[in-house]
């Protein structure tokens, strides 16, 4: 990237949904980096001048100049309110857990033979994906501990969506065992409590699966006690899987305590002061599924 200050000149269309439109000539404006897409161009035009009832927004003449700033540039870094992507991306062959099935992602109609079916020069892709529920970031719903609890479609949007949010630090080079002491003294009442170990550094490598970080029976149990809506951990389980036995999906799950595992980048979260989101598909009959968990600052 270069270090002299960059602006967009550039001439703009814009077309009204209910009629008439409107054009602007040698707009200039400050930039971050060397280039702007167009589509960005016209999501700032329509912000900047809060217009409504937008359809086709046409850029053009754009060229990039060298000049001075003189304001904020229009695609600099989001700030207090920034999307924080907190989930591992699933690919072909991807392992999350050892002894269960890697994801098989393919393609059901490949663009090529779609072309046999569709006028000439019109093509589609469909994705065929076979995989357990447990694979990347993904939630647990009580349903996946007990016959009787809520599956996914039990679930409510207010339980999943726009949480208050509190990160919880607790690196994994000072202990695996995620004790009670880590939260007290902390408001936990209706918030996702997401655990930070930092163990997301070993994601898909050898070192992920064994001697990972863990909450204990007793952290479970306070978590519980101070009203958490969902605990989330950045670690291969948030159970200790040295053993057989699975306390803290037991006592969180039996609350209607969700669970989130396999969290990354909770690093580029403050500890408070940001809201966070998982949302599965609303499956019947089904208790865990990956999620495209995010956090927003406010």
């Amino acid at each position: 990237m270069s270090d002299q200050a960059k602006r967009v000149v550039f001439d703009f269309e814009l077309d009204f949904t209910n009629g008439g439109g409107i054009q602007g000539q040698d707009f200039r404006l400050d930039i971050a980096g060397d280039d702007i897409s167009d589509q960005e161009l016209a999501g700032y035009i329509v912000r900047d001048m809060r217009l409504l009832m937008v359809g086709k927004v046409r850029i053009l003449n754009k060229k990039i100049i060298t000049e001075p700033h003189k304001r904020q540039p229009v695609n600099a870094q989001a700030g207090p309110e920034e999307l924080v992507d907190l989930s591992h991306t699933i690919r072909h062959g991807l392992v999350t857990y050892k002894g269960l099935p890697a994801p098989i992602i393919c393609d059901y109609l490949s663009r090529e033979e779609s072309r046999s079916r569709y006028a000439a020069g019109t093509e589609f892709q469909i994705g065929k994906i076979e995989m357990v529920g447990n694979t990347g970031t993904y939630l647990d719903s009580p349903f996946h501990r007990y016959a009787d609890g809520k599956d996914l479609a039990g679930l409510t949007l207010e339980n999943l969506a726009d949480l208050d949010g509190i990160v919880i630090r607790a690196s994994h080079t000072e202990n695996l065992a995620v004790g009670p002491e880590y939260f007290k003294d902390k408001e936990l009442r209706g918030r996702a409590v997401l655990v930070h170990t930092g163990w997301d550094s070993r994601w898909n490598t050898e070192k992920y699966y064994d001697n990972h970080p863990f909450l204990t029976t007793e952290a479970a149990e306070y978590l519980v006690k101070a009203g958490a809506r969902l605990v989330g951990i950045d670690s291969h389980n948030i159970d200790d899987t040295r053993t057989n036995t699975r306390p803290v999906h037991s006592t969180l799950l039996g609350a209607e305590v969700l669970i989130v595992e396999h969290l990354t980048n909770l690093a580029q979260l403050p500890d408070e002061g940001f809201h966070f989101s998982a949302i599965p598909p609303k499956f019947e009959g089904v208790g865990t599924f990956p999620v495209r968990a995010f956090a927003r600052r406010v």
